[in-house]
């Protein structure tokens, strides 16, 4: 899951990131894109559940486990690094 905000401008350089990752993996990955920028219950429900305090931050779950929280603007090649052994189990 990646939380960005519009407003938010390491989330405008996140973006590319993400949709290259996206392209690459294909159908491997399932990528939501969640902004936080609205106000709304389930943006505050994920807000509590992933003690989200800054964007971009971005959530790697499998199974619906927690693998991994990121903050801040990741690579490509670093999230590559944690999916792909993720999608060969």
């Amino acid at each position: 899951m990646d939380f960005f905000a519009e407003w938010c401008g390491p989330c405008h350089q996140q973006t590319p990131i993400i949709d290259e990752l996206k392209r690459k993996m294909g159908d491997k990955v399932d990528v939501r894109k969640i902004d936080v920028g609205i106000d709304s219950e389930q943006t505050r429900q994920y807000a509590t559940k992933y003690d989200l305090q800054f964007v971009p931050t971005l959530v790697i779950e499998k199974d619906g486990i927690l693998i991994r929280k990121l903050v801040g603007v990741q690579s490509l090649e670093t999230l590559e690094s944690i999916l792909e052994p993720l999608i060969h189990q």
